[in-house]
């Protein structure tokens, strides 16, 4: 006796695991899951709008994973930006935190501050300060986006018009300059604009492997005076597009070289 079809939610779940493995083709799909190809293709469609899969021609392409798959990669990159990025905060700011794995680090390097206001967007976030009865931590309400744990909506938008932080630091999926940050979805790329306009000081958070990467589709324009916090030691060789906007965290001191821990461009 056969077994039974998945349903339609069942079914893509299922698929969008399969795209992950590395099966991306309309054929092999449909043949995979006992469907037709016409019913693969909407399927796809719906993933591609909800940000998990960006199509292509006669398949798809994976594009976003778990917070948590996400942190293991660069981690030690990532943590030598926060750290850095935490130093820059002093006691009885106002930080706004997007959502992420690197701004997540971030929250950990803060959590044991004393008199800091922390505004997130990102579970990740929230999950390092709740615990701390230090940090005022202000969580922006709307609703929860999957994979990435992000809080978004025109209700996140509402509330950041009515707050001024020192300090926004952003996450990234991809940096490219002179088009901004790159975004898994639109609603994602509203809310980060939005949140780089909010405060007095704008920081980007990314580690080498983000910079000059467009995975998605979306973007929200960097379209203001901000510094970029990154790991990449040559940045003013390897992209100097970003040199005069940059702080390098975690490089040791070199002597005749322009690349030192905490160098900051100009």
């Amino acid at each position: 006796m056969s077994q039974p079809r998945p349903g339609t939610r069942d079914r893509r779940a299922m698929l969008l695991e399969a795209v992950r493995d590395g099966s991306g083709g309309i054929a092999e799909l449909a043949e995979e899951f006992g469907v037709s190809e016409s019913t693969i293709r909407r399927d796809l469609a719906s993933l591609a709008g909800a940000g998990h899969v960006v199509r292509t021609y006669g398949g798809a392409l994976d594009t976003e994973r778990s917070p948590r798959e996400k942190d293991r990669e660069n981690a030690a990159a990532k943590d030598a930006i926060a750290r850095e990025a935490a130093a820059l905060v002093r006691d009885g700011e106002v930080v706004l935190l997007d959502a992420g794995t690197t701004t997540g680090r971030l929250a950990r390097h803060l959590a044991h501050r004393e008199g800091l206001t922390v505004v997130t967007n990102g579970v990740t976030a929230i999950r390092e300060l709740a615990g701390f009865a230090g940090i005022d931590l202000i969580v922006l309400g709307g609703r929860l986006r999957h994979p990435n744990e992000a809080i978004l909506g025109e209700t996140v938008l509402a509330q950041l018009r009515h707050i001024s932080p020192d300090r926004v630091f952003l996450g990234a999926d991809g940096v490219v300059s002179g088009r901004g940050l790159c975004c898994p979805s639109l609603e994602q790329s509203v809310v980060k604009h939005a949140m780089l306009h909010a405060g007095a000081e704008a920081y980007v958070l990314a580690d080498h492997s983000k910079l000059d990467q467009a995975p998605f589709s979306y973007w929200a324009p960097l379209d203001r005076d901000y510094r970029l916090i990154t790991d990449e030691p040559r940045i003013d060789v390897t992209y100097p597009q970003f040199a005069q906007s940059v702080i390098v965290a975690g490089v040791p001191e070199t002597v005749g070289g322009a690349a030192h821990h905490g160098r900051r461009g100009n």
